[in-house]
C-alpha cells in the first residue's frame, strides 16, 4: 500500500503540510494489520498489545534516550499518553537502538530515563530489533497509530507527531491527535502518513 508523506526541510518545518508526495515504503502502512509483539519493559515484565485487551488502539512510538529529536518530543509523548490512555489509545514506547552503538540507549539507561521523567507508559527494549523491522520504523521518534477493528489492529497513521519538532506550541498540525479524533468520530483518517522526523535507528552491524 502507499501513503502520503510530507517533505520536511529543517529550515522550513512549518511548511510540512504544504509539500507532499506519494511513495512506497517497507513495513506497515495505513490499512495494514499489525502483528502483536512481546518485549521486555523497564520493570522487567514482558509486554504485548494483548496486555491491553480493553484498548481501542495504540500509539506505538519508536523512540530512545539519546536522540535530540526524541528529547524534543519526549514531553509530547508523555502528554499523548496522559490524554489518550483514558480514551482507549495508550502509548507503547519502544527503544529499537543497538546499545553497543549508542550506550546511552542501554536497558539500564532506559530505566533511569523513565524514572527521571515519570513515564506513564511502558518503555520496551527491542533488543533483537525485529519489531522495529517488522513495523518498518526508521527514525526516533517514529509513530504508528493503530485502531482495533473486528478483532484486528489496523494501522491508521504512520509518521511524525506534529509539524514542528522544535516547539510544540508552534505546531499547527497535530497529526496523531487529528487522526484519533477522526477515528473517534467514525470518520476515515484524512492524513494517513507523514515523514517521521528524527535520528536514524542505530541498527546492529
Amino acid at each position: 500500500m502507499k501513503y502520503t508523506q510530507f517533505l520536511l526541510p529543517v529550515a522550513a518545518i512549518s511548511l510540512l503540510t504544504a509539500a507532499s508526495f506519494t511513495t512506497a515504503t517497507t513495513g506497515y502502512q495505513a490499512g495494514d494489520t499489525a502483528v502483536d509483539f512481546s518485549l521486555k519493559n523497564i520493570d522487567g515484565k514482558m509486554i504485548s498489545m494483548a496486555s491491553y485487551p480493553e484498548a481501542k488502539g495504540f500509539i506505538v512510538t519508536f523512540t530512545c534516550n539519546h536522540c535530540p529529536y526524541a528529547v524534543k518530543y519526549e514531553q509530547r509523548i508523555i502528554d499523548l499518553d496522559k490524554k489518550y490512555k483514558a480514551l482507549g489509545f495508550p502509548v507503547i514506547a519502544i527503544n529499537p537502538n543497538d546499545s553497543t552503538v549508542v550506550p546511552e540507549d542501554s536497558y539500564g539507561k532506559m530505566q533511569a530515563r523513565a524514572r527521571e521523567k515519570g513515564y506513564t507508559f511502558p518503555y520496551l527494549y527491542d533488543q533483537t530489533q525485529q519489531v522495529a523491522r517488522s513495523f518498518g520504523a526508521m527514525k526516533t521518534p517514529h509513530i504508528y497509530l493503530l485502531a482495533r477493528e473486528k478483532g484486528k489492529l489496523v494501522v491508521k497513521y504512520v509518521g511524525a507527531i506534529d509539524n514542528n519538532y522544535e516547539d510544540a506550541a508552534k505546531a499547527d498540525r497535530k497529526f496523531v491527535e487529528e487522526a484519533i479524533a477522526e477515528i473517534q468520530a467514525g470518520k476515515a483518517v484524512t492524513i494517513t502518513g507523514t515523514k517521521a522526523v528524527g535520528c536514524s535507528i542505530k541498527w546492529k552491524p
